[in-house]
């Protein structure tokens, strides 16, 4: 047999006996995420988010960096979550530009509430009453 012909998928009838003598091996994987109602990718049962891991991979951090930094993780969590990311990088780069767009919506609807401005005016006033006293 040559190396090509080992490289070749296996015809219906070799992948049957192939299957006959083989230990049972799952060949699909499932990675560790969860959806919440908020819309968030969490990774596991925990409440890290796809985003945070993802953002940490991307500047560079090693899986062992980004366990340092999510303790409530397991390397296997970690590894699952790049390696869905990796194969799905356009899809995850969408979630992840949306996810972006609805944090900056609720940040302008968070300052434009009349009451943060009205807060603000008591702290402004409350620090110049402390200055002028010292």
């Amino acid at each position: 047999m040559t190396s090509e012909a080992a490289l070749q998928p296996a015809t219906p009838l070799k992948l049957k006996r192939i299957i006959d003598v083989m230990p049972p091996l799952e060949t699909a994987q499932t990675a560790p995420l969860m959806l919440w109602e908020d819309g968030s990718i969490c990774i596991g049962s925990s409440r890290v988010t796809l985003d945070s891991v993802v953002h940490e991979f991307m500047q560079g951090s090693t899986t062992e960096q980004i366990l340092h930094d999510f303790p409530s993780l397991s390397l296997r969590e970690i590894y699952g979550a790049i390696s869905y990311f990796l194969e799905h990088e356009d899809p995850v780069s969408q979630y992840l530009r949306w996810r972006e767009e609805e944090a900056q919506k609720v940040w302008a609807e968070i300052e434009d509430r009349p009451r943060v401005e009205r807060l603000r005016q008591c702290v402004r006033e409350r620090y110049a009453q402390l200055k002028v006293k010292s």
